[in-house]
């Protein structure tokens, strides 16, 4: 049955995502038919002589965006979750298109004039703080997309659009490439001394289904992050960090390929990036970058990264050390080589504190971390969650409602296992946002996606406490979105909210992992069921700053490189890799060698949004830090930090408000103050004795 626009799956927009019917080959026809239907709709209105209003035409371009974004938006999830050859293809083939439809619909000067008009009218007055908001966030956009640009200008403008787009893509599909071409086949059993049973048996696993005898090992997190720390073959080690550091470079590891390396992209990437900042009227990227975010200017968020550095590195430098000195004399390590840090630091952690990751993970079987997860939203926030149905992209995706007083606010999907068709890392994504419809309230859906290991020879899927509290961090995301009360889609929920304010609620939420009411909710023994043993939380507690030095600078190391990297660096001239080694001497102390190519899969700010922002992780850990102190202040003299009456304070004045108002005026709403440091320097530790 040949399956036309109208009756097209993807188009059917009445509901939750037709996952079920939805195919690759839908993706060209119905987009294309909705970017016919926004662009007529765009020109009806743009050439309307009457005056504009919000209702005749902000609603109608926002009502057919919308359609757009949704479709659109199923395309762009499958190309990250199902990155099959017929979706990959699917998304490419239309990501110019669409590109280029939206770089033409921002340097639309008609549409311009009329968002003007409607700013500088009599209604402007008249509309709710939300709507002004929208109104002066599309003037911004309008700007930052080169509607001021002169007309010969324009196309130019449009077709870096279009490159970077695809530039982007092309840089993450390469990553993903990379990181699945690489196996490692052990055939010797006592290659795997000290790795967890689970994690040899996801390797038998892997060999079988590849018709091999022995384990098979990859890059992959469940299975990279184990054999780093915790297998005794140094080898071993050796071989996967080699693989891992140089995937998607012009390395010759003996797996990959030239056309996976990302190192041409890089200076095309900047090239192009620092060009449109210019065409704009900028020195560089960074300021183009910082425009809609809460920091004034690069230089003042430089000087916040330099300042924490300074406070960090003692730190830094004491914790190498202190692991050298170990790796060095309890375990014969010397040198300590880079694939050695991770499993030396967990030697170091259970001859410190007397307890292993793996331990803990034992307590941590899936079905008691999520039933503890949502005890605290349901605490906080005052609302149910339950089971729901629906129809999903694969058969490990499970889906859920949250409900109010009986009321659907709105509903989740989680997708947790790692596979090799999913892009790495853990993100959450909007599937439809609340808004006001003549026929109610349409409530938010939000995809909440992580890698982790899933079940293994018929035994439940357990997790570590990292992962626990990287599963916390994305349902902090999906609150922002779906707890949101505001009624206008372009600032509900996670919309129009700085970029270096949205990891707020996400870092947020991570602090309850730290709590025991919280973590003996959510544990149980994989094979007795009896909960974690507060004498382990207490371990789990003393090394929860466990070398955090070394962690906050490894993170303001990023965040210097991709800051620098948009401000004053020359692509033509100068080397990112050099650019990176200066970085480094000035706050590193835990240098990779010279071949490792971490900017070649640095995918955060070359394929993900965060260029010149990768500081907002620091940025936004200051405000999360101060958020959750407000509960340390009011839960712990009454024994818990899950305070109802401040969960639902920060409900009222953090999540329900999304980007209706800046991001600092709705902290300074539920701290009463301008955000301090001190706290997230006392919960990292990092306050001198």
């Amino acid at each position: 049955m040949t399956t036309t626009p109208a009756t097209s799956p993807l188009l059917d927009l009445s509901g939750l995502p037709r996952f079920d019917a939805i195919q690759p080959a839908h993706v060209e026809p119905a987009v294309r038919s909705l970017l016919e239907a926004l662009r007529n709709t765009v020109e009806r209105l743009q050439d309307d002589p009457a005056v504009p209003t919000w209702a005749t035409f902000v609603e109608p371009i926002e009502n057919e965006s919308e359609r757009l974004g949704r479709a659109w938006g199923i395309a762009v999830h499958m190309h990250s979750v199902m990155d099959t050859p017929e979706w990959r293809e699917a998304y490419n083939a239309m990501l110019p298109e669409v590109t280029r439809f939206y770089a033409e619909l921002g340097q639309n000067l008609k549409l311009f004039e009329k968002y003007k008009a409607i700013a500088h009218g009599p209604e402007y007055a008249t509309l709710s703080p939300a709507r002004r908001r929208i109104i002066d966030n599309e003037l911004r956009g309008f700007r930052l997309s080169g509607a001021e640009l002169p007309d010969d200008r324009k196309p130019r403008f449009q077709a870096i659009q279009e490159e970077m787009a695809s530039l982007g893509a092309k840089f993450s599909e390469n990553v993903l490439d990379a990181t699945n071409a690489f196996s490692h086949l052990v055939t010797e059993a006592g290659d795997l001394a000290g790795l967890p049973e689970d994690v040899i048996a996801a390797a038998r696993e892997a060999a079988e289904k590849a018709g091999q005898d022995g384990w098979r090992f990859g890059l992959k997190m469940p299975s990279y992050l184990p054999v780093m720390q915790y297998a005794d073959s140094r080898s071993l080690r050796e071989a996967l960090y080699r693989a891992y550091a140089t995937r998607a470079a012009e390395i010759d590891n003996g797996y990959s390929k030239p056309e996976w390396d990302n190192g041409p992209l890089i200076q095309q990437l900047l090239a192009l990036r620092a060009e449109e900042a210019r065409m704009l009227g900028y020195r560089n990227f960074a300021e183009v970058s910082l425009v809609p975010k809460m920091a004034d200017s690069p230089d003042q968020v430089l000087g916040f990264l330099r300042e924490l550095a300074v406070k960090a590195k003692p730190f830094a430098e004491r914790d190498l050390a202190e692991l050298r000195t170990f790796a060095r004399e309890q375990l014969g390590l010397s040198p300590l080589e880079p694939w050695d840090v991770a499993y030396a630091s967990e030697k170091l952690r259970v001859a410190n504190y007397a307890f292993s990751e793996q331990e803990v993970k034992e307590y941590l079987p899936e079905h008691k971390v999520l039933d503890g997860l949502i005890q605290v939203v349901e605490k906080l926030y005052q609302v149910s969650i339950k089971p729901d149905t629906g129809p999903v992209w694969h058969p490990d995706v499970r889906f859920f409602r949250i409900e109010r007083a009986g009321q659907l606010v709105g509903q989740f999907y989680l997708d947790l296992y790692a596979r090799d068709t999913k892009k790495g890392g853990a993100w959450m994504d909007s599937a439809i946002t609340r808004r006001r419809l003549a026929s109610g309230i349409e409530t938010p859906v939000a995809y909440l996606v992580c890698n982790f290991p899933g079940p293994v020879g018929g035994k439940p899927a357990t997790f570590s406490h990292d992962d626990v509290i990287t599963l916390f961090h994305e349902t902090g995301h999906g609150l922002h979105h779906l707890l949101t009360q505001v009624d206008d889609l372009a600032v509900s929920g996670i919309h129009g909210v700085e970029w270096d304010a949205v990891e707020l609620p996400s870092q947020f939420m991570e602090n309850f992992c730290w709590e025991w009411d919280v973590v003996r909710e959510m544990t149980a023994h994989a094979e007795t069921g009896e909960p974690l043993p507060r004498a382990l939380f207490d371990k789990m507690l003393a090394a929860k700053n466990f070398q955090s030095g070394l962690q906050t600078v490894r993170q303001l190391e990023f965040s210097l490189f991709d800051l620098l990297l948009h401000m004053d660096f020359d692509p033509a001239t100068q080397g990112y890799m050099d650019l990176l080694a200066e970085v480094r001497k000035e706050v590193a102390v835990l240098v990779p060698p010279a071949w490792h190519r971490f900017p070649n899969s640095f995918t955060h700010i070359f394929a993900g949004g965060y260029a010149a922002g990768y500081y907002s992780y620091k940025w936004a850990e200051v405000l999360s830090a101060d958020a959750f102190a407000a509960f340390e202040e009011e839960g712990r003299p009454k024994g818990s930090v899950l305070d109802t009456a401040t969960g639902l304070r920060f409900w009222s004045e953090i999540l329900a408000v999304g980007g209706s108002r800046p991001a600092l005026e709705s902290f300074k709403a539920f701290r009463g103050r301008e955000p301090q440091v001190d706290a997230l320097l006392r919960h990292s530790g990092m306050v001198p004795a």
